[in-house]
């Protein structure tokens, strides 16, 4: 199990992403737009440098749900290796079936 405090920050940084996404997209945009001024596109990278830096989703890292674990993470069941070969054993996988040989 992975540190309550951990979990806790990446939950506060997964808020902070979902807070300021339409504001950095916005800013993107006209950063990255050629036909605006350069001062415009200056000012609107200044802006997106004062944003917080937990508020990129590049911050986030992927964790367990179960258990909060941040390595060997299986994005397609949202689990850790360990968490679903203990949900495979007790069935709770429909079609996951612990070989043995």
């Amino acid at each position: 199990m992975a540190k309550k405090s951990m979990i806790a920050r990446e939950a506060k940084r997964q808020k902070l992403v979902e807070k300021y996404a339409d504001k950095r997209a916005a800013l993107k945009e006209i950063i990255n737009d050629e036909s605006k001024p350069m001062e415009d596109r200056f000012r609107a990278s200044l802006k997106l440098a004062k944003l917080p830096r937990n508020s990129s989703p590049t911050r986030l890292h992927n964790r367990c749900q179960l258990t909060g674990r941040p390595h060997a993470y299986y994005r397609k069941l949202k689990v850790s290796r360990i968490a679903l070969r203990d949900l495979g054993s007790n069935g709770q996988i429909p079609g996951l079936v612990k070989s043995s040989w």
